[in-house]
């Protein structure tokens, strides 16, 4: 059977004139651009329906099942925003307990309103030594699980956008000895299981539901994921109805024929190889090459994806992720992926080149040894080492990150419904310090990667403000709120 792509370049170069969306007509000559307009097409004959695949699409869709070695898959192009919500909606009913682990990606929060549940936090460790946030570990949840015996469903996110990566065995175990639903956000994972140098893939692992993001790391355009279920202990039925509502009736071809020709390369032993046997050579080489570092440092924890370069400033006075991100895209025109605020995240995948490897490390290694020789002076470094230049309410913000627990008060809803419904009285904008003891009607996070400092329905506390100024005085922008330099609270709560 054909792939799609080949399917759609058929059609691209056939005698067939369409009376139908969309509106270029796929008329290359005339609008150019270089845009793929021969193979964007609508739901016309002999190209099946998303929504309701029996064709071509409900073939790729099988096959993508076969390859992640899931019972279902569905294709997602509307990121895997639409996976999450439509997972967590589906597998929850209206009010429920949910465990959720604290660190996950703003869409859940999202999921969290529209269902109006009620979260139950799961923090990871916190690896002090490293300054990252660790695993969530499976004690924790059997132990929430057993203290919230409602809860159904368990969220958690492996690997994090700084690749650490949790048991999800022995969190699956756990989540069914208590009857529950586990939700793996594996979106940064959906290179896993393809090599041995990288993790297993959770659906092999337990997971009743994954959700892979093609785009972060593999071939495939930007909004292309996957939603993969198992087992029978979700209601698919009710997951599928919450994607036919929350993905667009117009699905892109172009998308689903770059996701369908990813999963060919995965699904075919020799160009799968093809594609990762290089890539694993070079990256481990360049793992370590970066290992001799002396001043700067590649972070790695106990369980970690090593697609993710992790390269931490912690041991740098005066120096920040936020210092050398900007250095290397300033001086070295090399686009890291994130900064925090003890490192920089240079994400590779195996579309990376060769050249492009030794250019980041070279370029380390310059930094590196410019900061050796510079100590404690700013020679070199302008205005990049002066804007970091800590102090003791930066240091003590970041320590507070670490240890930072939510009061919540009241629901996400309630407190957006006090937000966009109340009488207008009952809320305020007040500044970070005036805030403190209030409820917060807001987000406040910093993207990437988009994990809630300040979630809606929480008490702003002295540590949670020391936070965002800690993050404001390192140059970050803190996202979520209205005005970057207020936070809309309930006054009265």
């Amino acid at each position: 059977m054909n792939s799609l792509l080949d399917q759609l370049e058929e059609y691209s170069h056939s005698d067939f004139y369409g009376f139908h969306m969309p509106g270029h007509k796929r008329n290359v000559e005339r609008f150019g651009a270089g845009l793929p307009y021969g193979i964007d097409i609508t739901e016309i004959e002999g190209f099946d329906d998303l929504h309701h695949a029996d064709g071509i699409l409900k073939a790729a869709q099988a096959f993508a099942s076969e390859v992640y070695h899931a019972d279902e898959t569905h294709f997602l192009i509307n990121g895997s925003t639409c996976g999450l919500l439509s997972a967590i909606m589906g597998c929850t009913g209206k009010g429920e307990e949910i465990l959720v682990a604290r660190n996950c990606h703003k869409s859940i929060y999202h999921a969290l309103y529209l269902k109006e549940l009620t979260p139950v936090y799961l923090y990871p460790e916190f690896e002090t030594e490293l300054q990252l946030n660790g695993e969530v570990r499976a004690e924790d949840v059997r132990r929430e699980l057993e203290l919230h015996p409602e809860a159904k469903v368990v969220v958690v996110v492996s690997p994090t956008y700084d690749g650490v990566v949790s048991d999800i065995s022995a969190i699956a175990e756990a989540a069914h000895e208590h009857g529950a639903v586990l939700i793996v956000d594996e979106a940064h994972g959906a290179h896993f299981g393809f090599h041995p140098y990288f993790p297993e893939t959770a659906s092999v692992l337990g997971a009743d539901v994954v959700i892979h993001s093609l785009h972060k790391t593999l071939p495939a355009l930007t909004q292309t994921a996957l939603l993969h279920m198992n087992g029978k202990r979700v209601n698919r039925r009710r997951v599928k109805q919450y994607l036919d509502m929350l993905q667009t009736s117009s699905p892109s071809y172009v998308l689903m024929a770059s996701m369908d020709r990813c999963i060919r390369l995965l699904g075919e032993p020799e160009s799968c190889r093809m594609l990762f046997d290089g890539y694993v050579e070079m990256l481990g080489e360049t793992r370590e090459k970066l290992s001799h570092l002396k001043q700067l440092e590649l972070l790695e924890t106990a369980h970690f994806d090593r697609s993710k370069l992790v390269v931490s400033v912690k041991n740098v006075r005066a120096y920040s992720g936020r210092a050398l991100y900007q250095e290397l895209l300033e001086r070295y025109h090399l686009q890291l992926e994130m900064a925090s605020g003890s490192y920089a995240l240079a994400m590779t995948t195996v579309g990376d080149t060769k050249e492009g490897m030794e250019r980041l490390v070279k370029a380390l290694f310059e930094v590196d040894a410019r900061l050796a020789l510079a100590g404690d002076a700013d020679t070199d470094f302008g205005t990049h080492r002066k804007a970091v230049r800590s102090g003791s309410q930066q240091e003590s913000g970041l320590q507070e990150l670490a240890n930072l627990r939510a009061e919540t008060v009241c629901s996400i809803y309630e407190a957006g419904n006090r937000r966009y419904n109340g009488s207008g009285d009952e809320t305020a904008r007040l500044s970070y310090a005036e805030s403190i003891g209030h409820i917060s009607t807001e987000y406040a996070y910093v993207y990437p990667p988009g994990t809630p400092i300040l979630v809606p329905g929480e008490r702003v506390t002295e540590a949670v403000v020391s936070v965002l100024l800690a993050y404001r005085q390192m140059g970050f922008q803190i996202q979520g709120l209205e005005k970057s330099d207020t936070i809309e609270v309930w006054i009265n709560g």
